[in-house]
């Protein structure tokens, strides 16, 4: 097997059985961090079944914005089924919300996102070869060429993550 493959099989199973189950249980704020990044989880529809998948992807905010990307080795299914269902439920260290998600085209906005994400991405800032605070503007165009980044528009809220509010809920949960 494939080194890749078998990474990636990998953090598949992280995600699945201890970042997602960690969000949707409220919490976010142990999985989000300065060594693993700014983290979120998106909520999306399938485009063929109309189930709700969920998938862990690094974030940054940009005013009332929060933007996340897909890495440019493939087209993951969360980001083909956001481009059919904009629609989404957003789980942040903070709640869940519901939102709209759209890709974005204007090369600034994008630049910016690009680079605001990376700097969020804890330990995998320089991930793509360059470092996202001090690298040129077209050093970095020419490195993240046809990797779609994603606004997302928060509608509401659906509820607030309150469980890192008590000491003894943070000393039960180590």
């Amino acid at each position: 097997m494939e080194k890749r493959s078998v990474l990636r099989a990998f953090f598949r199973l992280i995600n699945r059985f201890i970042v997602v189950p960690a969000f949707q249980l409220g919490w976010g704020r142990i999985i989000s961090n300065s060594i693993t990044g700014d983290v979120m989880v998106l909520g999306i529809t399938g485009r063929r079944t109309g189930k709700i998948r969920y998938t862990p992807v690094s974030y940054a905010r940009m005013g009332p914005n929060i933007y996340c990307y897909q890495g440019r080795e493939m087209k993951g299914q969360w980001y083909l089924n956001l481009l059919a269902n904009p629609k989404i439920e957003v789980l942040l260290p903070e709640g869940r919300f519901s939102g709209h998600g759209e890709e974005i085209h204007n090369g600034a906005e994008k630049l910016k996102a690009i680079r605001l994400i990376l700097l969020a991405s804890g330990l995998n800032r320089s991930m793509y070869g360059f470092d996202p605070e001090t690298a040129a503007d077209e050093e970095v165009q020419e490195k993240i060429r046809g990797m779609p980044v994603i606004r997302i528009r928060l509608d509401s809220m659906i509820s607030a993550n309150n469980c890192l509010k008590s000491p003894s809920v943070v000393h039960q949960s180590v």
